[in-house]
């Protein structure tokens, strides 16, 4: 299963967001005792979608955002993910791991049952991971390979155990999918499932349940979702939440304006300034879990300087990363030092900054054995090696200027490179997995993946044919990894993730340049809501059954009486 583990590598438009998430700018909850605002139940919310309609369906919105927004609602799971990365009870109350890591044992909450009622069982989930691994299913084929090595027991009617072939302590991050209902969906076949009616009258145990479409000229234009009374984690405050659909974030921007929602999913470079400006609208912020970086092939036989530390790190002092956030997104993006997501339980956050000190670059590179003329210009070549290089980056916007950017800053060191943009399919084709690159350009996406694994882009093990494209041959950084792969004791894996944190550091195989992050408005007549670091867009609802319109004033403040 070491191989398996899912890394998505996605290269795309330039992302949209402001800096780190200021608590400052996050709602005081309520107080419950004391003078202040209770909250009670009523009221809706509704929110601008930026797409459309497919099937409301956990096993089929695997590509469709929007659906997976309204699915988050919709359907529970058996865990869920906290802001740090940690696993939550959601559908199962408790779990436990065995002393080798190989078995996991799950029980289900008794009161959790399905909007019609019934309750939800072991048989659910096994019925729903038989249909995830199906060859029809939509799911990446690695996490279908991955299930279909994996015994799912049902123990009895709320208990169940997976097996697995060997430990692995990621394994939590697969359990996050949307439980389907065993008692509608049975007999049924992931193909048939694709155009099935439930998909469009949906059935699950989340904290609201589907109650009708919205329609407009024929077309369907929304989704009005209701509070669930017999949510296992008890009922939401709001009555309802609304999604409507819009083609873009303008249109979404303009429904706000008129009143038609009161929320905007996605708040883009188009909008931006706009939803800033707009008086009654609260923006939020949150770190995606994305990172822009630019892998160096180690052993390319044409470029002997890059296994060179000094090197390497003279190149990352050499960027002037926090302009380019500010002049190429828009400020939009937060600075990397850690391959590894900061706000989460395995983030060093002691880690080493490298501040952009081009004077320190340059000694590095005088350090490294290379003079440079004294008119200036490129550095003189070392043992008949110059230092040049192609930067081959994803031909789409934002990148073009980025690679240029660095280019830039880096013939200010005496480097001379050159970009080559080519359509995402080739850079993965021709240039990363046949290590014919030289220096590539990249955006690594950990979307839907709490736990950081770095073991598949840093591991020895992976240097031939997995996702090591760097091609780091590193054994101390290999044992941290292989090691926090196998062991469930968080303790112990936070410490290794430290340890490799700091070996990176201070080898940089690559060079980290920033995070993106993402923007969400809401009406300030939404009370309570939080967002934190984000593992996917749909974790904006992470709090959503706090969210409250309506409270009623305390007037006396509770008196406690101590206990001796």
């Amino acid at each position: 299963m070491k191989s398996l583990r899912w890394q998505l590598i996605l290269l795309g438009l330039s992302l949209i967001a402001i800096a780190l998430l200021l608590w400052s700018q996050q709602p005081t909850a309520p107080q419950a005792g004391g003078v202040g605002l209770q909250p009670v139940s009523g009221g809706l919310y509704s929110e601008a979608l930026i797409g459309s309609l497919g099937r409301l369906n956990p096993l089929l919105d695997y590509t469709n955002q929007v659906d997976r927004d309204v699915d988050r609602l919709l359907y529970a799971a058996l865990i869920k993910f906290d802001q740090r990365g940690l696993p939550q009870p959601d559908l199962a109350e408790s779990w436990g791991i065995s002393a080798d890591g190989k078995s996991y044992n799950f029980s289900i909450r008794a009161n959790a049952v399905w909007h019609d009622g019934k309750p939800v069982t072991s048989d659910d989930i096994v019925f729903t991971v038989d249909a995830l691994r199906s060859d029809a299913s939509p799911f990446p084929n690695d996490i279908k390979e991955m299930w279909r090595q994996i015994q799912v027991l049902p123990l009895d009617e709320k208990t169940l155990q997976f097996r697995l072939p060997a430990a692995f302590a990621p394994f939590l991050d697969y359990l996050t999918f949307g439980i389907l209902p065993k008692h509608l969906l049975g007999g049924t076949s992931v193909e048939a499932m694709q155009n099935a009616p439930f998909n469009l009258q949906p059935i699950g145990s989340g904290p609201f349940r589907f109650q009708r479409f919205i329609s407009e000229g024929g077309q369907i234009v929304g989704v009005s979702l209701q509070a669930f009374e017999q949510y296992y984690l008890g009922r939401p405050y709001l009555d309802e939440v609304i999604f409507r659909y819009y083609p873009d974030s303008t249109a979404a921007l303009n429904a706000y304006r008129a009143k038609e929602v009161l929320g905007i999913s996605r708040v883009d470079e188009a909008i931006l300034n706009e939803v800033l400006a707009e008086v009654g609208l609260n923006l939020y912020t949150a770190r995606l879990p994305s990172l822009t970086l630019v892998f160096l092939n180690l052993d390319h036989p044409d470029l002997p300087f890059f296994q060179d530390v000094n090197i390497r790190r003279a190149l990352l002092m050499g960027l002037n990363r926090q302009r380019m956030i500010d002049q190429l997104r828009g400020g939009q993006a937060i600075l990397a030092d850690s391959v590894i997501m900061p706000g989460t339980w395995a983030y060093y956050e002691e880690t080493e900054r490298i501040p952009y000190h081009p004077e320190e670059a340059l000694n590095l590179i005088k350090k490294a054995g290379y003079t440079f003329p004294a008119e200036g210009g490129e550095a003189r070549a070392k043992d008949g090696v110059a230092l040049s290089f192609e930067l081959v980056y994803p031909d789409a916007p934002g990148f073009a200027e980025l690679a240029q950017s660095i280019a830039d800053n880096w013939a200010k060191l005496g480097v001379k490179v050159t970009p080559k943009g080519v359509p995402f399919e080739t850079l993965m084709s021709q240039y990363l997995e046949p290590r014919s690159y030289q220096a590539a350009l990249v955006e690594l996406n950990f979307t839907r993946s709490p736990d950081p694994d770095p073991y598949p882009f840093w591991d020895q093990a992976q240097i031939a044919e997995g996702q090591n494209y760097a091609q780091w041959d590193d054994r101390l950084a290999s044992e941290y990894l292989e090691k926090a792969r196998i062991t469930p004791d968080w303790g112990e894996r936070a410490r290794l993730y430290r340890n490799f944190q700091v070996r990176f550091l201070s080898e940089l195989p690559a060079l980290p340049l920033f995070y993106p992050v993402y923007n969400y408005a809401v009406d300030e007549s939404i009370q309570n809501v939080r967002i934190g670091p984000l593992f996917d867009p749909t974790d904006r609802f992470l709090n959503i059954q706090a969210w409250f319109v309506r409270a009623q004033r305390l007037q006396k403040s509770t008196e406690i009486t101590p206990t001796p």
